[in-house]
């Protein structure tokens, strides 16, 4: 049985604390224009980590060679790793470099050019650069492994007059993904359930990928047994988890299972990886008298 709530659009950030994650994952983020940074997901990613350490490196380099070392970016290949690059603009908006298609744009002040929804990042990325010589922005840009306009993320660092920037693309796991991984942990769970629940939480072990995770309940108790990303929530009450919009998604998940015994559901939670509130979809099983799911969040 499938059960689908209505998508949540707008969620002010202050009533995301206390729904699924701890505080400590909803970041306090400075205002531009009206627009707030992007809050970071709760665990990382291999390109999320590629991307800092990329600019990491862009940064240092501008440190030692000043405003002219930026042509560097353009023309380097150690300033581009596979489908990353690094781009620069300064204070005004003046576009200085880029190591990918964007070079097209080098020379031209950008303030007013926008994304595919319309979106003036450039100008709101100078104005969050004035406030915090370092940030994290999202927006929408064409994705040209998957011909479409997706979200990147986009982390960025001052240093003088001069923006420096690395952006990626938040992986994300297919329908396909999701319910293999759930063939995964219940074969896991016949296995050595104790081993099972411990391995689900490892951030980087074999039942975390990308977007994905496990999590268990005890059906007659209704206690959480693992939650791969947010191992808090072990030893609470499902029935008191509620996604940021207020569906008890805790309790109509353990009806449908006590009911159908496996189904999917559908609601509003925050994406670990991107930190950002997404449409998940969840299958769940149930076995031995666990309710175990797994969920897909989508683009």
């Amino acid at each position: 049985m499938l059960l689908t709530r209505r998508p949540l659009y707008v969620l002010a950030l202050s009533s995301l604390v206390g729904f699924g994650l701890p505080a400590a994952a909803v970041a306090a983020t400075p205002a531009a224009n009206g627009n707030a940074e992007t809050t970071p997901g709760i665990y990382g990613n291999p390109q999320a980590e590629r991307a800092t350490a990329l600019l990491e490196r862009a940064v240092e380099h501008v440190r030692k060679t000043g405003v002219m070392g930026v042509d560097a970016f353009s023309r380097e290949a150690e300033f581009i790793d596979r489908d990353l690059y690094v781009y620069a603009l300064d204070m005004s908006g003046r576009f200085l470099a880029s190591g990918g298609a964007s070079a097209v744009l080098i020379g031209q002040n950008v303030l007013t050019e926008t994304d595919l929804d319309g979106r003036p990042f450039f100008k709101e990325m100078v104005e969050m650069a004035k406030a915090s010589d370092h940030g994290r922005i999202e927006y929408h840009w064409f994705n040209p492994a998957d011909s479409k306009s997706e979200p990147k993320l986009t982390t960025y660092q001052r240093v003088g007059n001069v923006i420096v920037a690395v952006g990626y693309y938040a992986p994300r796991a297919t329908p396909a993904q999701a319910r293999s991984l759930l063939k995964r942990a219940m074969k896991a769970m016949i296995d050595d359930e104790a081993a099972a629940l411990t391995a689900f939480q490892h951030f980087k072990g074999p039942f975390v990928r990308d977007d994905l995770y496990v999590v268990v309940v005890d059906i007659a108790s209704r206690k959480v047994l693992a939650h791969g990303a947010n191992p808090a929530l072990v030893g609470t009450d499902a029935n008191a988890q509620k996604s940021p919009d207020g569906v008890e998604i805790g309790r109509e998940m353990l009806a449908l299972a006590r009911k159908d015994g496996k189904g999917e559901y559908e609601y509003n939670w925050r994406n670990p990886l991107t930190g950002r509130l997404e449409k998940k979809h969840s299958y769940f099983s149930t076995q031995n008298g666990r309710l175990i799911g797994v969920g897909y969040f989508s683009r």
